[in-house]
């Protein structure tokens, strides 16, 4: 690969509003290509060094369904298992209908967990929610917690349309109590532990104690970068795992995983976390029709679809894209993206720390795309 074009493009993006960036590149185990600028303070003074961390947001997201994957594998749970098998509270659903609040007439199921089409939102002040947070506090736990999401109805019909969610979380519930461990355990002993991330882990609700966070920022809505705080509102209590935005990682950590996933899961020091056929799984695209188009007017994901919390690149051509149909990764609400791909076996971690980046979105990850296929 020519890096020039890549390199050229990174370190304009600081001259764009974004403080920092850093982007590493794997092939086939081999690391191909890293290179960072800008940043990581609110004054612009402190250049970066590649030994940062941040708020990974969704990405969390690609490691959650790879534990899901795990137990797939194992024989511990179906795409097809109804929710309420693992978590009672989702047994007697009820919805929103045209005519009212009604019970729910189609279950649950983990299919629909992972493909974000649950009938969940991403609101985070429910009355459960708020309801357990108030009697628990900090000690609320991910179980009690997930179990108050459906102390309101459900959006639709499971099955019914995508809406992007708390989803995740409430996988993250599952395999707690699938496993009989934390969620945090799990990830420790089966995905951070083999893969020797040694520098991932989960955020609190505030995060100002640990070492190294790149400085956050938000866009305003004059899209100018502003210094924020190092919250994060997705960990809803201190004893909380969100299985959907709730990690702290660095680059040199999530470009192993990736780099891990897109070699069929099996990692450079040959230990595997997942079976090749796992991953293609992972992959296999679970929208219907109606949610193809609700991806596209929701997400802006055009020629994409979506499998187990990835979108899986179906349709190049409609996006005039040099990447392979295939491709397959996430990305998180500070920016950051993961491109894999199995078939070259190479994989793409991009970080940045910016709330609210539309530019991330829009331009950024596309043009990522592009330069690592080109």
């Amino acid at each position: 690969m020519n890096f020039e074009k890549i390199t050229e493009y990174l370190d304009s993006l600081p001259g764009k509003g974004i403080p920092s960036v850093d982007c590493m590149i794997y092939e086939n185990h081999k690391p191909l290509y890293r290179h960072m600028a800008g940043h990581v303070d609110a004054d612009g003074t402190k250049d970066i060094q590649g030994n940062e961390k941040y708020l990974m947001f969704s990405m969390t997201k690609v490691q959650t369904m790879a534990c899901v994957m795990q137990l797939v594998e194992r024989g511990l749970l179906s795409l097809e298992d109804e929710v309420a098998q693992y978590l009672p509270a989702y047994k007697e659903l009820m919805v929103e209908t045209p005519a009212g609040v009604k019970p729910c007439a189609i279950p649950m199921k983990i299919k629909h967990l992972v493909s974000m089409q649950s009938g969940l939102d991403y609101d985070l002040s429910r009355p459960g929610i708020l309801r357990v947070l108030k009697e628990k506090g900090a000690k609320a736990t991910t179980r009690e917690l997930v179990d108050a999401f459906v102390e309101s109805p459900l959006k639709f019909q499971p099955g019914e349309h995508y809406e992007y969610s708390l989803s995740h979380d409430v996988m993250a519930a599952i395999i707690e109590v699938i496993t009989g461990k934390s969620f945090g355990e799990y990830l420790k002993e089966n995905i951070w532990e083999p893969l020797q991330m040694k520098n991932t882990f989960f955020a609190k609700p505030m995060n100002d104690h640990i070492p190294n966070l790149v400085k956050q920022f938000t866009w305003d809505e004059k899209g100018q970068t502003v210094p924020m705080d190092s919250s994060c509102c997705y960990q809803l209590s201190e004893s909380y795992e969100s299985g959907g935005a709730g990690l702290v990682s660095t680059t040199e950590d999530y470009a192993v995983f990736g780099d891990a996933m897109a070699c069929g899961g099996i990692s450079k020091e040959g230990v595997r976390i997942l079976q090749p056929e796992s991953i293609e799984l992972m992959k296999q695209d679970l929208l219907n029709d109606v949610t193809h188009q609700e991806i596209i007017q929701k997400m802006g994901r055009l020629g994409y679809g979506y499998g187990c919390g990835v979108q899986v690149l179906m349709e190049p051509e409609l996006l005039h894209s040099k990447a392979p149909a295939g491709i397959f990764g996430w990305d998180g609400a500070a920016g950051s993206l993961l491109i894999m791909d199995t078939a070259t076996k190479r994989s793409l971690v991009y970080t940045m720390h910016v709330r609210g980046c539309g530019t991330a979105y829009g331009e950024v990850h596309p043009s990522l795309r592009e330069l690592l296929f080109s």
